[in-house]
């Protein structure tokens, strides 16, 4: 397994020219069909090639109260771009779709989009792990989450 923690991150990342990642959609506001449509199409401008996506899964709000259910989607992305780089584009790209607050120290919300990095391999099909104040990879919560495991478990099976 590859690993890279907060001292070493950029001098790994130089190493590897290309990237697999496993990002989890979601949304519960607004047109959602849409809203997943145009997620993915920025994703396809701003950090590469989407190889897979899941079929959009209708589920109920998870860690917090709301009478807005969400529609999920999982998507692999083919990158030379590092998991911060990912990171900066995926946050980039949900504050351009008008998500205007991010959760934080649990405290989840409605939202616009929502797009969390779960995974990431190498070119080589090799995971990576990632220890960094900013991001965790694999995902701490993912397993947890039937809205994350079973778009997932469409597109990647192997990696579920």
């Amino acid at each position: 397994m590859a690993s890279a923690s907060q001292g070493n991150a950029s001098s790994f990342f130089i190493l590897h020219t290309s990237f697999v990642y496993f990002l989890g959609l979601g949304t519960n506001l607004g047109n959602k069909e849409q809203n997943l449509r145009d997620a993915v199409q920025k994703i396809e401008e701003r950090i590469g090639r989407v190889t897979s996506l899941s079929a959009f899964y209708a589920t109920a709000p998870w860690g917090f109260n709301s009478a807005n259910s969400f529609l999920n989607a999982a998507c692999r992305v083919e990158t030379p771009l590092s998991p911060l780089q990912v990171l900066d584009a995926t946050q980039a790209i949900e504050r351009e779709l008008g998500r205007t607050a991010k959760s934080a120290d649990g405290v989840y919300h409605d939202r616009i989009i929502d797009i969390d990095l779960l995974l990431c391999f190498t070119s080589e099909g090799e995971p990576v792990t990632l220890n960094h104040p900013r991001l965790t990879l694999p995902h701490p919560l993912m397993h947890l989450r039937d809205f994350v495991m079973q778009p997932l478990a469409e597109i990647a099976p192997e990696v579920v």
